[in-house]
């Protein structure tokens, strides 16, 4: 059984003046068919299927529409057509460092913190030691939240983060924190849940991340599927050569001719040589 089932899902989002013009003047415009309401899609016609631990990295630039699609695997949003199922129980890890307070300690904060996520007091006074060291905090746990650098604070939300244990689990660019070490922890420690049998989504900008980590890729682009794949280093290897050329890919041929261009433009960059790029 898939664990997410996403078949031809389209999200429409409606934009008025309502609030602008106030209720007099809507009900005189709607009255003489003057008022218009925008219709703009967030996402058109997405599938795929994802089973017991695939690995998905949804890719995309800014407006793809991947923010939109995590709210309706949340279920936070419906879709306006098609349909998406899932099996099991779902934790996002979105705004890591939401729902701390500046103004309380860094030991104050993360108990704070786990109670938000519905952790109790017991769990956090076993886990306590453990996520500060993970976060490599031991030195600042009496600090105040808003002294730490922005690398410190989403180090100590991911860490606390980590001790979800669902069946989904959602990643947006939650991998980016910290400097190259802790990023490399943080990845090491997504391979560790995932070995558990999570089945997990992950948005990144980071590509290489993408390839070390994810075993599915589903690429949008302006609410448009462009692809979704298993052949994941073909799949961004032509992903990088469109944040280059700007040009998308018609099919899963012009796909793969795009991937051989990245390499040769890598080649060339490398002082490997190269020949001509034939993706027109």
């Amino acid at each position: 059984m898939a664990v997410i089932s996403c078949d031809h899902v389209s999200i429409r989002y409606l934009t008025g003046d309502f609030k602008a013009i106030g209720l007099k003047e809507y009900v005189i415009r709607k009255l003489t068919g003057k008022y218009h309401i925008k219709e703009f899609w967030a996402d058109k016609d997405v599938t795929f299927t994802l089973e017991k631990r695939d690995m998905l990295g949804l890719i995309g630039s800014n407006g793809a529409g991947k923010s939109t699609l995590l709210k309706a695997v949340t279920g936070i949003m419906i879709p306006t057509y098609g349909t998406l199922h899932t099996n099991g129980s779902i934790a996002a890890l979105l705004e890591l460092t939401s729902g701390f307070d500046g103004n309380m300690t860094v030991r104050e904060n993360a108990y704070l913190r786990g109670a938000l996520l519905g952790y109790t007091r017991r769990f956090m006074d076993e886990k306590y030691e453990e996520i500060i060291r993970f976060a490599e905090l031991e030195e600042f746990q009496d600090y105040e939240f808003k002294q730490l650098s922005s690398g410190m604070k989403s180090r100590l939300a991911f860490s606390i983060a980590c001790l979800v244990n669902p069946d989904i689990l959602i990643l947006d660019e939650v991998l980016s924190v910290g400097d190259g070490a802790f990023r490399k922890k943080s990845g090491d420690k997504m391979k560790e849940i995932l070995d558990g049998g999570v089945t997990c989504i992950l948005v990144s900008h980071i590509i290489p991340q993408v390839r070390e980590l994810c075993n599915k890729v589903l690429w949008l682009d302006h609410g448009r599927q462009v692809a979704f794949t298993d052949d994941v280093q073909t799949c961004c290897d032509a992903y990088e050569e469109f944040l280059i050329t700007k040009k998308l890919p018609k099919d899963e041929t012009q796909i793969s001719r795009m991937a051989e261009d990245y390499i040769r433009r890598q080649a060339r960059e490398n002082g490997q040589g190269g020949g001509k790029a034939i993706y027109e």
